[in-house]
């Protein structure tokens, strides 16, 4: 440890820290343009100038400094001043004053170190850069005029995103950040570079000339567009969300967010279910309230409990999930699965089916093996915490499933179940790197659980989690990767038929009379045979409501207070940013409307009584998330024996995979910016 003095202030700092840093932990700001704490040091803009004793009398960039001990530090003398001035006149002699038609106005970098090292008027008469403004897709908007070449953008596609495609060509004051070849950006992380960007060069596509910052209502809340869990800001004026935003949370997303999740906002408003809807001869009408409360009344009355089903989509906040399984109770039936994509394996104990490593000790592990998984496109931020790891070294990866471009450099096992067999006999030499490593982990995909052989696969790859030496007390490297927002919130909770109850694929054959779809818009509940009385509720007109013989308005996401469980097991809240729209209401809410319609109420009236009674009966749902201890090595069951399949893709469409992105113009710009086959066939 260094330390040091900054303005007077002692602190102390790990060695190899930089003068920078040593001032954030002291609680000092140093302004800053293109230093950011997870990026590469660059030393391109010289604003963080400080000056210090025992040095050449000249201001330092404090970004890539490095303390020493005894250092004395002083980051506001006359001489630092004069020099951040000097550094800002420079910056703002070719920047044009767009400030009033600036998206980045009001949260602007540039802006506020003006009013600190700016001067009252410009001393430059001559003719300012003109740059032409590159094309990088539908997302990013480019407006390279007041770009001034701090490289974030160049930084973070290279380091944290791995696709390396924007760069900087020419030299001095002709240099322009571009993308070599004019393209489309291909990451799934692209929406971050307008985060970093600390002047307006680059901005929000969609939302250009939306709001100002200033109008914006900001709540936080949860990412349910995959199952990491991503820790979100959602800024909304009046009833619209008009934009989502990254939080920081290092245990989780960091600060980096997927596109998908970030630019399907405009999804939101599109497509949307606000009134209840009965179909009569084969044609939907619009109805009130009590008109669908009475057809479903008279319709469970009619129908045997053992006929009557449920099913739960990715969607679902836990509150829901439990109404409804406790709707469905009420009136004697079992039958409730949360498994539409059909994965049976066995699901008895949480490490099973939970990513138990945790998100963040990814950074811990010195070796790992990928199982039918794309983290690329099932969790893109997730993926940039592997490529994290990989990038500082001895950290070896071995994938089973089909060759991808995952943003690092791996070892391809195999392509199907007959590689699990060759690690688990040893007759494979990535079997003896993931013995050797001290802290071995794998990560299994939804997809190769969701096969016909998953349970086969679930029970060969935990089989060998426990032979390679990855379940340990300190350490759990079994790592189920989940793909619905719902699924680990669903399966705490025993969203799963009861003893004699139906399954999901039993009640989509035609097992059920009567069955209640909870946000479930898979394409597989279209096939749900028309004998079968259908009750769809949710927030958009997509699979579930065309199927649907009445249709109840839900609230999305951003439309009511819930609990969602993430991947590893965490329990997070998400905060209502708007009302639902017109008549649509919270699900848990219709939930207990219907159960007292039919003469059996849930016991809870409001929110904290129904979280209190879950978590009294579910206490996973009150406890702090920690990380398992790998003692428990018990197989889990199998149901039969590994087939030769090859393991495929589990998205074969990364920027549309629920009804939210579906309904997105973004979204579908995406596709056709990235795969005009998807995008002709859709039409």
């Amino acid at each position: 440890m260094a330390k040091l003095t900054i303005d007077g202030i002692e602190v102390e700092v790990p060695n190899g820290s930089t003068v920078i840093q040593a001032a954030e932990a002291a609680g000092v700001e140093i302004p800053r343009f293109c230093y950011h704490e997870r990026l590469s040091i660059a030393g391109n803009c010289r604003m963080c100038l400080v000056e210090i004793e025992k040095m050449p009398p000249k201001p330092v960039a404090s970004c890539g400094q490095p303390v020493a001990d005894g250092m004395v530090v002083h980051t506001d003398t006359e001489m630092v001043r004069k020099g951040r001035r000097g550094v800002m006149e420079f910056l703002l002699i070719n920047h044009p004053l767009d400030c009033p038609i600036c998206d980045q106005g009001g949260e602007c970098d540039l802006q506020d170190e003006a009013v600190s090292y700016g001067r009252d008027h410009s001393r430059y008469e001559e003719g300012k850069r003109s740059v032409a403004q590159p094309d990088w897709g539908p997302l990013v908007k480019t407006t390279m005029t007041r770009c001034i070449h701090c490289t974030r953008c160049v930084r973070f596609t290279t380091e944290v995103a791995g696709t390396a495609e924007i760069g900087g060509t020419f030299r001095g004051e002709n240099t322009k950040i571009s993308t070599y070849v004019e393209k489309a950006l291909t990451s799934e992380l692209s929406g971050n570079i307008i985060d970093l960007c600390p002047v307006g060069a680059l901005t929000s596509k969609p939302y250009a000339f939306t709001a100002r910052p200033w109008e914006l209502r900001k709540t936080d809340s949860i990412d349910v567009l995959d199952a990491l869990g991503a820790n979100i800001r959602v800024d909304a004026r009046g009833a619209e969300v008009l934009r989502i935003l990254p939080r920081i949370n290092d245990e989780v997303n960091e600060e980096w967010l997927g596109d998908k999740s970030r630019f399907s906002v405009d999804g939101l408003k599109r497509r949307r279910l606000d009134r209840p809807w009965i179909r009569e001869n084969g044609k939907l009408r619009a109805a009130s309230w009590e008109e669908a409360f009475a057809a479903i009344a008279a319709k469970v009355k009619a129908t045997a409990p053992a006929k009557i089903g449920g099913l739960v989509g990715d969607l679902a906040d836990a509150e829901s999930m439990l109404a409804l399984k406790e709707f469905l109770a009420g009136q004697g039936s079992k039958n409730i699965d949360c498994r539409i994509d059909g994965s049976a394996y066995d699901v008895s104990k949480r490490a099973f089916y939970s990513f138990n490593t945790g998100i963040a000790g990814i950074e811990e592990a010195d070796a790992l093996l990928i199982i039918g998984a794309n983290p690329r496109h099932e969790a893109p931020v997730l993926n940039a915490r592997i490529r994290k790891r990989w990038l500082a070294g001895k950290f070896q990866i071995g994938v089973i499933g089909a060759a991808a471009d995952l943003t690092y450099r791996y070892e391809h096992v195999g392509e199907g179940p007959g590689a699990l067999r060759a690690l688990l006999d040893g007759a494979h030499p990535f079997a003896e790197i993931l013995k050797s490593a001290a802290k071995p982990m794998l990560i299994l995909g939804a997809g190769a659980l969701a096969r016909p052989d998953g349970a086969a696969i679930h029970e060969a790859a935990w089989k060998l989690a426990v032979q390679a030496g990855m379940l340990t007390p300190d350490w759990h490297g079994f790592n189920v990767l989940q793909h619905a927002a719902s699924r680990v919130g669903a399966l705490d909770l025993g969203i799963l038929p009861g003893q004699g109850g139906l399954s999901a694929q039993a009640m989509l054959g035609g097992a059920a009379d009567l069955l209640w779809l909870l946000g479930a818009d898979h394409e597989a509940v279209r096939g749900i045979p028309s004998q079968t009385f259908v009750i769809y509720q949710g927030h958009h007109g997509d699979a579930g409501a065309a199927r649907a013989d009445v249709i109840l308005p839900g609230a999305a996401y951003t439309e009511k207070d819930g609990t969602y469980v993430n991947t590893e097991g965490r329990v997070q809240q998400a905060y209502i940013a708007v009302k639902p729209p017109g008549d649509a209401r919270e699900d848990w809410r219709i939930l207990r409307a219907i159960s007292a319609y039919l003469g059996h109420a849930l016991p809870y009236d409001d929110l904290e009584q129904l979280r209190a009674h879950m978590k009294a009966r579910y206490p996973v749902f009150a406890e702090e998330f920690h990380r398992f201890a790998g003692t428990d090595t018990a197989a889990p069951a199998s149901y039969g024996a590994l087939s030769d399949t090859v393991f495929g893709a589990l998205l074969a469409n990364y920027y549309q995979t629920d009804v939210i992105s579906r309904s997105s113009p973004t979204m579908a710009a995406c596709v056709a910016a990235h795969n005009p086959a998807l995008a002709e066939a859709a039409e």
